[in-house]
């Protein structure tokens, strides 16, 4: 007789079934534990004291972690929504850390949430007096003229504004997922706020300040699967893994923790950049100013996730073609654009490229930038290999939030890199990798058998972490 017997169906099912009975309860009797694990998550550990404070807002300066430090400091600008704690969600996924560790000199500005009293404010009072202030502050507490900035999402926004009317105290501008132009540029953001559909005086009348919870549905909205189900199943799945629970609450935790949004502010932010692109057009003022972006001249790097729906790199990579710098530089990363400032690989890939490039616009003189790089290299070597390697190796379970899309590729995309690419060595970002080809390094196997004298010489870093490079890159051969 051939086939499969006429029962094996049935009795497929009902073992199953059964398994999946156990499962439930065996992870029903997790649940509480972990669910206390989920609520008690820290993050924004970084240490830091406040050395300014305007109204509701706190400037915050980090603590060196290097004995090496330059004297340029870099100003962290987050967006009016949300905390900025995301840029510091826990030490391996943490912007701040990743300066830190390059030894610079780092300070952010926590805006805090308006009270009704603040409603009134304007973007002329965001960037024209609360920005201005702590960025005298910063110069005067370094003692230099001009200082580094790095605005994220609408604080990029912003930071391209103060460049415009500061550029004397600016040393150097990235801008990191900005909206900068918005023409058609396919965000979903700018669909939603056209002025055919939206007038958003309508939510000022009636609320004053624009509530949290009406934005966080608002974006939560724009991948309703990832953000009210996919992400759930995910963490059932992964209920008996504490770092993936960890990770799930420390994402929840900025997601649910949103704040109130000025709503002159609003109401100017959607009319004028989104509605009437008036940034880029050059057509914007604040208050009597104009905001001509023309005249900047500062160096500017753009970093843009490839997979960012709420700011994707049309909406910024246009701004190089007004400005009047020609020192200007894009880097694009397949991730999304909260994965920028959290995914495993950006940490790995993006930000020591970003440390590096703060370094070279900072310094005048090549041969101290050639003799800091080094100091700094081999001081934090060690830092960056436990951090970050550790992390790399959790990387597939780490995406816990869902809020970003754009992550899932991002993390695809690492564990599809061939090992010919010397961006598998970890330490190796694409400033390092191309610094290599350059002096005919191109793949893990020349690496391998590289002279390390060399190696050191060609990618301008201590002898000490290119040890470690060959070290793996011998490891894989």
């Amino acid at each position: 007789m051939s086939g499969k017997h006429p029962l094996s169906l049935p009795l497929n099912v009902q073992r199953e079934l059964l398994e999946s009975g156990v499962e439930a309860v065996e992870k029903g009797l997790i649940t509480n534990e972990q669910l206390e694990l989920l609520l008690s998550v820290e993050v924004g550990g970084t240490p830091s004291e406040v050395v300014y404070e305007e109204n509701k807002l706190e400037l915050l300066h980090y603590e060196p972690i290097t004995d090496v430090q330059h004297g340029r400091p870099i100003l962290i600008v987050y967006a009016l929504i949300n905390k900025p704690f995301i840029l510091d969600l826990q030490p391996d996924r943490s912007v701040v850390r990743r300066l830190l560790e390059a030894g610079h000199d780092v300070y952010l500005i926590d805006w805090n949430e308006p009270s009704r009293l603040d409603q009134h404010l304007t973007l002329e009072d965001y960037v024209d007096r609360y920005m201005d202030s702590c960025v005298d502050v910063v110069r005067e507490r370094a003692d230099v003229d001009r200082i580094n900035l790095l605005g994220y999402c609408m604080g990029g926004t912003m930071t391209a504004m103060y460049t415009a009317l500061h550029q004397e105290k600016v040393r150097a501008l990235g801008l990191m997922a900005a909206g900068l132009c918005f023409d058609d540029t396919g965000g979903v953001l700018e669909l939603w706020g056209d002025d055919e559909y939206y007038d958003p005086r309508d939510v000022v009348d009636v609320y004053g300040n624009v509530p949290s919870e009406m934005l966080d549905v608002g974006f939560a909205l724009m991948d309703p699967v990832a953000n009210y189900v996919s992400k759930y199943v995910r963490l059932y799945d992964n209920l008996e893994n504490d770092d993936f629970v960890e990770n799930f609450g420390r994402m929840e935790r900025w997601l649910n923790e949103g704040i109130d949004l000025a709503g002159e502010a609003y109401v100017q932010f959607l009319e004028d950049i989104y509605q009437d692109n008036k940034l880029h057009n050059n057509e914007l003022y604040l208050g009597e100013q104009h905001v001509d972006v023309s005249e900047i001249e500062v160096p500017i790097l753009q970093i843009l996730g490839e997979y960012d729906h709420l700011i994707p790199p049309a909406t910024s990579k246009p701004f190089n073609d007004v400005v009047e710098s020609t020192d200007t530089e894009i880097i694009e990363y397949p991730t999304g654009h909260i994965g920028l400032s959290v995914s495993g690989s950006s940490h790995r890939d993006v930000w020591p490229h970003v440390a590096e490039w703060f370094f070279e616009k900072s310094i005048d003189d090549p041969e101290h930038l050639a003799e800091l790089e080094a100091a700094v290299a081999e001081a934090t070597d060690q830092i960056v290999i436990e951090e970050i390697g550790v992390e790399l190796e959790t990387e597939g379970e780490s995406d816990a939030s869902g809020g970003d899309t754009g992550n899932a590729v991002d993390e695809a995309d690492v564990e599809t890199e061939t090992d010919t690419d010397l961006q598998t060595i970890r330490g190796i970002g694409p400033t390092y990798a191309e610094r290599l080809r350059q002096h005919g390094i191109e793949t893990v196997d020349e690496l391998a058998e590289a002279d390390p004298d060399t190696v050191a010489e060609a990618a301008s870093v201590g002898r000490q972490r290119v040890e470690e490079w060959i070290e793996q890159a011998t490891d894989q051969f």
